[in-house]
């Protein structure tokens, strides 16, 4: 089975969700990527620090996650977003 065959599976779309879903994770990848150096410069006057990486994470993750639901609307498919969103959010909940 190929990769694209893999990915409809997997995700439970048709070849034409598939596409959109690849189009807009490499848009919000290009736009992070585009706002990730002036933001976290903003905030650390320049220095790659250890601040650097903490403000990356404070800000630029959430950005990342509202890029992609915005994106995912755009292109109609907001709900499967949604659902990538919530399971990447739990990843950083305490696990009792």
């Amino acid at each position: 089975m190929a990769w694209f065959e893999k990915l409809q599976q997997r995700w439970g779309v048709t070849g034409k969700q598939v596409i959109l879903i690849l189009v807009v994770f490499a848009l919000t990848g290009t736009t992070i990527a585009l706002l990730k150096k002036p933001v976290v410069e903003f905030f650390t006057g320049g220095e790659k620090s250890l601040l650097f990486s903490v403000i990356y994470f404070i800000l630029i993750f959430p950005a990342y996650i509202l890029f992609l639901l915005a994106y995912g609307y755009l292109f109609g498919m907001y709900d499967f977003f949604k659902g990538f969103a919530k399971k990447s959010l739990a990843r950083f909940k305490r696990k009792k």
